[in-house]
């Protein structure tokens, strides 16, 4: 059996009676420690699971099991009372101020219960929080908010998670083993205080962000781990929780008014709001682990199609919404470009794909949680896989009545719309793997003509913190896919001094590859990165095919390849980060023609670069950043997603998850064609679709009895989009496969209702398929 995480059988049971027969005299305390001790239970960081061993000695004890000596009496101690805060930090009069004017702030870690800033917490606690200073359950990490001109102004802690909770475990979605197993992984934000005279806007959220940014490695260099998600409870009638929305927490229900020793349901306690926040996209997968893992080891069926496979774990309340699910994405796969009502053909269709759409547990994020775990594990078979993030918009100006639409342009009477960050996997064959992160939002318009302000405004509160979230989402893909080297590739707008300190933080996480906008300056007046790397030696030449980009034709560049180490300077406006130490690359265009601009790059990256192979090497994975611009484009000109008329941004978000796995998968068709172009066309295609493409194409009645290879048939699909297969051509790309996807949906139907009816004979057994390459 397991009593409290610990597996105890008959022989644990009795060798632990001997030790309390052996050692009458021992406190339950040293009794628990000598038992951990002999039995070796340690926990991740190699301390001694005292608390746990006393849970299960005293359930054991309960159960007759054991028994175990009386609890001596503890002494009584009087609790000194205190009507004012300690010397070293006296209270300060009223504080009404910006933010800004509270710097430099810090928050401080408590890292012992017996120091001085201890006893400022827990003093802090008594006299200003209605909770008091504890004690807290369990594991606990605490902190105190100082600011250098006005002294302290709170403190938080984090402690062990609530031991069950209805409303959270059903957002999550465990079972009862999993939570047992897996429940150490939620922290609970137990204590959070601002100082009644601290009036500062914005103060509360900007604290959760700095915490929440180190609250991961402080707890692991506490306890061993890392979790994976917080909670916290909010009065509902002392407190609106606004500072946990601002900072990212999502409600996900209230609790039922009982406390965890009310078992007798009396409900004598407030309800209480439920907040979690997640540093994963992941996090409630990976806490039903212990589920997956128990569905695995059974009987495995697999997915009978490409939808099931990225769609089919999507944990969705109803089994109902799963199918729709299913069926909307092979609809808008078949038609890329069509409306929803053209996709569905059916009224009744229509009308169910509108209600998923409009349902409010079919977000984006619930959406592609699936695709995302599909892309870890066909991440976990590459050695190394670039993850490239960037940002476009999406103009639904023609449809103005959808709501919550915001500002797209820089013009405040401009375009109106969404903003898309994403990050997808490429193979270093330039193979799209699937998406890591998509990020998705509206501008807020009356905050528009305001990003003079950037500069005094912290990351966590900028736009550009779009880079750091996903690097954040790549890291979490680093840990599942030990096995592979990722590597987060970034354009200019990524040159962000706080991504690279993430990128530094972590040496067992991703790598970072971003091309540079900004002349850094050098640390120790060494002068800037752009001349110091210029006056290298040179290294290499190398030359580079240029895809053509709008009116510009595509050409071959000749570069000049140069690379050096540099140690870079903070930005003068954030002092207190620390000097980095990254590699630069620099590549510049010789003879370009007169009427372009030549390539001029300079790229900084936390891989190593110490040789021109290997900077030849990071040239050649910044020009695979190209694929994510291919895939925009598929995915607005491909898919049409602009034209989606939903009547609000909620309901646009959910679609459009499902259009970007579709476009995804065009151009993962027209990629994988390349790549490996003799495989069966049946992974990709069923079987009346390509006997129906080849009897069309070829004008023969009967088609082969073997499906040809995948090239053959994309260049089929392509022909049907208007691809001339001539000689200079090339392979055909994703514009002229979506285009003839949608006229050999057509095509296909006809033909099967033809076989059914006139020629059965033509419809046997499908050839198997290789789920590898779907």
């Amino acid at each position: 059996m397991k009593v409290g995480g610990q597996e105890i059988n008959e022989t644990v049971i009795g060798r632990i009676q001997e030790m309390i027969d052996e050692n009458p005299g021992l406190s339950r305390v040293q009794l628990s420690r000598r038992i951990c001790e002999e039995l070796k239970w340690r926990s991740r960081n190699g301390r001694l699971k005292e608390v746990n061993c006393r849970t299960a000695l005293l359930k054991l004890h309960r159960r007759g099991a054991i028994r175990l000596p009386e609890v001596a009496p503890f002494p009584a101690q009087r609790k000194e009372s205190s009507t004012s805060v300690d010397a070293g930090c006296e209270v300060k009069p009223d504080i009404q101020a910006v933010l800004k004017s509270l710097q430099p702030m810090e928050v401080i870690w408590i890292d012992s219960s017996d120091s001085a800033k201890s006893r400022i917490w827990n003093e802090l606690m008594e006299q200003y929080h209605y909770l008091g200073a504890g004690p807290l359950c369990g594991s606990q990490v605490r902190y105190l908010i100082r600011s250098q001109k006005h002294g302290w102004l709170g403190g938080l802690a984090f402690s062990a998670a609530a031991w069950k909770v209805k409303a959270r475990d059903e957002w999550i979605g465990w079972s009862h083993e999993a939570r047992q197993q897996q429940l150490n992984q939620i922290v609970n934000n137990s204590r959070f205080l601002i100082l009644p005279h601290v009036r500062v806007p914005h103060l509360a959220s900007h604290v959760l962000g700095i915490a929440l940014r180190r609250l991961r490695s402080d707890w692991r260099g506490r306890y061993g781990y890392e979790p994976l998600l917080v909670e916290t409870f909010i009065e509902a009638g002392r407190f609106a929780g606004t500072c946990y929305r601002a900072a990212n927490f999502v409600e996900v229900g209230h609790t039922q008014g009982r406390g965890r020793q009310d078992r007798c349901n009396q409900r004598g306690l407030p309800v209480k709001r439920i907040f979690v926040y997640s540093w994963s996209g992941q996090a409630r997968q990976q806490l039903c682990q212990m589920d997956a893992a128990r569905k695995v080891s059974g009987p495995v069926q697999a997915p009978k199609d490409w939808a099931e496979n990225e769609f089919g774990n999507a944990r969705l309340p109803d089994e109902r919404l799963q199918k729709r699910l299913l069926t909307i994405a092979r609809d808008l796969y078949l038609r890329p470009q069509a409306q929803i009502p053209e996709a569905c053909r059916s009224r009744a269709k229509t009308k169910a794909a509108y209600r998923f759409f409009d349902h409010p547990e079919t977000g984006m994020e619930i959406v592609l949680e699936s695709h995302y775990q599909s892309t870890q594990q066909r991440i976990g078979e590459q050695k190394i896989v670039l993850a490239v993030q960037d940002t476009t918009s999406l103009n639904y100006a023609a449809h103005p009545a959808t709501e919550d639409l915001g500002p797209i342009s820089a013009h405040k009477d401009g375009a109106m719309g969404l903003l898309l960050h994403d990050t997808m996997a490429f193979s270093l064959e330039g193979t799209p793997l699937g998406l890591l992160d998509v990020q998705c939002w509206a501008r807020d318009a009356s905050e528009f003509g305001k990003h003079h302000q950037r500069e005094h405004r912290p990351i966590e509160e900028k736009e550009s913190f779009k880079w750091l979230k996903s690097f954040q989402q790549v890291a979490e893909a680093q840990r599942q896919c030990p096995n592979t080297m990722l590597v987060s590739v970034g354009d200019r707008e990524a040159d962000i001094y706080e991504l690279f300190e993430l990128a530094l933080k972590d040496r067992g996480g991703p790598k970072l590859l971003v091309r540079a906008e900004y002349d850094r300056l050098l640390a120790d007046g060494q002068g800037h990165v752009w001349p110091m790397v210029a006056n290298q030696p040179l290294a290499a030449t190398q030359d580079l095919q240029v895809p053509r980009r709008g009116k510009q034709p595509a050409r071959m560049a000749h570069l000049e390849i140069r690379f050096a180490t540099v140690m870079l300077k903070p930005p003068k406006r954030k002092t207190q980060l620390p000097s980095l130490k990254m590699y630069a690359v620099l590549a510049e265009e010789l003879h370009a023609p007169s009427d372009m601009t030549p390539l001029r790059w300079m790229l900084l990256t936390t891989c190593d670069v110490d040789n021109a192979d290997r900077a030849i090497e990071k040239i050649g994975w910044y020009r695979l950043r190209w694929g994510i611009e291919v895939y925009h484009r598929t995915l607005k000109s491909g898919c049409k997603v602009e034209q989606r008329q939903l009547g609000s941004a909620e309901r646009i978000e959910t679609c459009l998850a499902i259009d970007m796995v579709v476009a995804w998968r065009i151009f993962h068709l027209a990629k994988l064609g390349r790549e490996v172009p003799n495989i069966p066309c049946t992974v990709f295609f069923e079987e009346y679709e390509w006997k129906a493409l080849y009897t069309h194409i070829t004008k023969a009645p009967v088609p082969p009895p073997e499906p040809p290879p995948l090239h053959d048939a994309m260049r089929m699909v392509a022909t049907l989009g208007g691809f001339l297969g001539r000689k200079g051509d090339g392979e055909p790309g994703a514009t002229t496969l979506w285009r003839g996807l949608q006229y050999l949906d057509g095509i296909a139907d006809m033909w099967r209702y033809m076989a059914v009816s006139y020629a059965p004979h033509l419809i046997f057994s499908s050839v198997s398929r290789e789920r590898t390459y779907g």
